[in-house]
């Protein structure tokens, strides 16, 4: 009992570390952006200086006996276009959306994915919605729509309504990902999934910059590099094994609860480093949306 105890506090811990590496990650961008950086182009950085994490783990593995997957060429371009999706599409909005909106504000659009997976699960496969799961939605949105009115007139941010709508896309297209690979993390696991899919998503990530920007990475200032590799083990390499660890040890459903600190996080990160003024609206919408998500996680598998 005191073993399993154990594992169960541990497990909490690691997804309590994991959400505070994740809600760095708006907090790094802008940091970013203050130097001639354009998103795709911080993507790349990210992308690449994540990529040698994900291949080493394979190698090591195989080395270790570990079988690479048995797919078809149907699931293996399946695996591809999930990670695609969740890791280069969903990634690349969400970079995009904070050009335009403070690190706060992104993290609390971006963190309702959740009502997103749930309306997913209840329209395409039929899955049941509870009356408290619906209240929890209304919640949540609410939330939003509280915290969003309240900084629609804020003099730091270059366009609300454009950044929010990018962030929310993203929030879109990380569920569809979510709701989509659901069966094949099931099938390999989730660290040989995100070995894989994070491999699938450089490839149009690194095909973008080429596209707009040419082969030339050489010119982008030495922060820039120092933040991506940053970004790259600290929020993207990390907290992809701290959470899949954590989930193992004590369930999504108590995972996705404790994740849910993770707004608290940047909205403090983003006020002592980046100077951002949250509003009196921003914390009130921000208590209506991770009470919302709370119960959703509480409530959902």
């Amino acid at each position: 009992m005191n073993a399993e105890r154990s594992g169960y506090w541990l497990g909490a811990f690691l997804v309590f570390l994991a959400a505070f590496c994740f809600a760095t990650k708006g907090i790094l961008i802008k940091l970013a952006y203050q130097y001639p950086i354009d998103p795709i182009t911080l993507l790349t950085l990210r992308m690449l200086f994540a990529l040698p994490f994900y291949v080493g783990i394979i190698l090591y593995g195989i080395r270790k006996g570990e079988q690479i997957p048995v797919l078809t060429i149907r699931q293996w371009s399946a695996l591809a276009i999930f990670g695609i999706t969740g890791y280069y599409l969903a990634s690349f909005f969400n970079f995009l959306g904070l050009v335009y909106i403070t690190a706060s504000l992104e993290r609390i659009l971006l963190f309702v994915y959740p009502t997103f997976v749930l309306i997913m699960n209840a329209v395409g496969l039929g899955r049941r919605v509870t009356a408290l799961q619906v209240g929890a939605l209304l919640l949540t949105y609410t939330g939003i729509v509280i915290a969003f009115w309240g900084n629609v007139t804020t003099s730091i941010q270059k366009d609300v309504v454009l950044g929010a709508f990018w962030v929310i896309l993203s929030g879109v297209v990380y569920a569809i990902y979510l709701v989509g690979s659901d069966r094949m993390i099931a099938r390999i696991g989730a660290r040989q999934f995100t070995c894989y899919a994070m491999i699938a998503a450089t490839i149009p990530t690194v095909a973008h910059y080429s596209s707009q920007n040419g082969l030339q990475l050489a010119h982008i200032p030495t922060p820039v590099y120092l933040l991506a590799i940053t970004m790259a083990i600290f929020v993207t390499v990390i907290p992809t094994f701290l959470i899949a660890e954590g989930i193992k040890r004590i369930g999504s459903g108590n995972a996705s609860i404790i994740a849910s600190i993770g707004p608290i996080f940047t909205i403090f990160l983003s006020t002592y480093i980046l100077h951002e003024t949250i509003s009196y609206e921003q914390l009130i919408g921000t208590f209506f949306v991770l009470t919302g998500v709370f119960i959703i996680g509480w409530r959902g598998k």
